[in-house]
Order: structure tokens, then sequence, then C-alpha cells
């Protein structure tokens, strides 16, 4: 059975349980920590508000918190650690590099896909600077409408890290686009799609673009509940309901994307906006979502199979 990394240590499949695939403990926009003007991080006080939100997910019967943020907008393993260390769950990091136009691009672009892919091997294999955590899955993502060299580098590159270490790759989609054009990438690479989560389909509600996707064998990540400025949460489940109605249960995950502390000025939102998200919290899966879904006749092995079979099979 394959091992899994976790930020404090090796778990098997069997061991993560309830799993939520996309969530964030901090994100930091690049360049962040060069605004002399925002709000100062009180790493203390952002600790205990992780701490204590995953401590109400573990209550809410969470094993396991796939945390993506790629290296160039914030990440920070130690902080991670320390959350998982205090709460109880597991928690899984990743390597990878964020979409062209909000990454921290300018060193990478100078870089071969080769080059970028080595760094991933690195942090899976070895450990994420000197802190000797390892990464245990491959973030990538693009942008609306359009792959750009740049970021195609960085999916060839999560490809080719992926096929040396069989650490599973996630990406972020913007609006529901791009996603069968990543799928042509990383096959074109030779990546066996069934370790591939296609983030945040759920910004589409085209069933046909779903559909083509789900036959190639990916996972499709319906992860950004709560989200409703971005998609509405009825037009996502509508989607998602429709899919399991036609047996594609074996191939979905849930989560939310959200991000529980913010390094420098996180999202500034127009009061009719911020409206939108008052269910943007990570336990929305487990408090409305899933009765959403038993009332319309989703029965429990369908939910359990995306939150805890799926996330198995993808790792394993």
């Amino acid at each position: 059975m394959k091992a899994i990394n976790t930020v404090t240590g090796t778990i098997n499949p069997e061991q993560l349980g309830t799993t939520l695939m996309h969530e964030h403990l901090l994100i930091g926009w690049a360049g962040w920590e060069l605004d002399c003007q925002a709000p100062k991080f009180e790493r203390k006080a952002a600790l205990k508000n992780c701490v204590e939100r995953l401590k109400e997910l573990r209550d809410l019967g969470l094993t396991s918190f796939v945390d993506p943020c790629p290296m160039d907008i914030g990440r920070d393993v130690t902080f991670m650690a320390e959350v998982a260390s205090a709460s109880g769950i597991n928690i899984i990091c990743s390597t990878g590099l964020y979409k062209e136009d909000l990454g921290n691009t300018a060193y990478f672009k100078q870089r071969t896909v080769d080059d970028i892919a080595a760094v991933y091997v690195s942090e899976i294999n070895k450990g994420i600077a000197d802190t000797g955590i390892k990464a245990g899955i491959i973030k990538c993502a693009t942008g609306k409408g359009m792959i750009t060299t740049y970021e195609e580098n960085c999916l060839r590159a999560a490809a080719r890290a992926q096929k040396i270490t069989g650490v599973p790759i996630t990406t972020h989609t913007e609006e529901g686009t791009m996603g069968r054009e990543q799928l042509d990438i990383f096959a074109s690479e030779g990546v066996d799609l069934k370790h591939v989560i296609i983030g945040h389909s759920c910004g589409s509600s085209d069933l046909s673009y779903h559909v083509a996707m789900l036959d190639r064998g990916c996972v499709l990540g319906f992860d950004r509940f709560g989200l409703d400025f971005a998609h509405p949460d009825k037009l996502r489940l509508a989607s998602l309901i429709g899919l399991l109605g036609v047996g594609y249960q074996n191939q979905l995950v849930l989560s939310h994307d959200t991000v529980a502390c913010w390094l420098g000025r996180g999202l500034e939102l127009p009061p009719e906006t911020a409206k939108l998200i008052k269910n943007w919290t990570p336990t929305h899966v487990f408090k409305n979502i899933v009765p959403a879904l038993k009332e319309a006749g989703v029965g429990e092995a369908k939910i359990r199979a995306m939150l805890v079979e799926n996330p198995r099979q993808y790792f394993n």
C-alpha cells in the first residue's frame, strides 16, 4: 500500500478517512511581503484560528485536509505542521507553481520544464527547504480561456514529476475552462489520468464539459462550494446531482477552496459581493451540501465515495 506524505509524516490511504480535497490555511498573493501598509501577520493568532477551524471539522468527522497552496503564494509548511499537530487532522501540502497572472513567475520563466520538474521531485522525495516536510501532491494552474506557455511548462513539469514520484496532481481552473486542455497535456506526457483532479470544475454547469473529462478517467473537483459570487451553489449542486445520477460517483471529490488566514491583504470585496460568500466556510459541505444531496435522493454510499473512497483511490 502506497505511503502518503503529510506535513507530520507518512500515512497509508486507509488512514485518510473523510477528506476535504482543496482548502487553504494561509494564502499570500505574490509580493504580499513588500506591502508596508498591509496588516501585520500575527502568527500566533492565525495558528489559533486555524487549529480551532480544524477541530470543528474534526468534530464533524473530518480526518484529512489537503492544502494545495503552491510554493509561490504564501505556502508555509511549518505553519501547516503546527496546525496538524495541534488539531489532530492529517494535512497534505503541495509542491507546484500557480497560474501566470497571480503567481511569482519571473524566476521560473527562465527554467526549463525539466528544471521545474526536478524542484517538484526534490520537494516530494527530500523535503521542502530544510524543514524535512515532504509534499504529498503536485499543484498547477491555468487562467480563464487559455493556457500560457509558462503555465504549459508548469503542467508538463507536474506530469513529469508525477511519473517519477507517483504523487498525484491537482489543478486550478478558471470559470470552468481549460480542464480538457490540461488533460491533453498530462496525457501527452503519459500520466495515468486517474491520479489527476481537475480542480474547480464546478465553476461550469456544462455537463458535456464534465462528461468529456470524466470519460477519460480523471477526477473532478466540486471544490468551491460556498463561493457563490464565482458560481452559485444551486448550479454546482444541480450539476453534481446530475453526474451522480448517471454513475460518476467514483470520480468526484468535494471541498470549498476556503482560506483561513491571509498574508498581507486578502479578498477585498464590495458589500453586495461579500453577501454571496456567507457559506464559504470549510464546514459548509458537512452542514449544508451533504443534507441537500440527501434531500435530493443521493444515497449514503455515493456521499461516502466522494468524501472517503475517491480521495483514497486518487492517492493510492
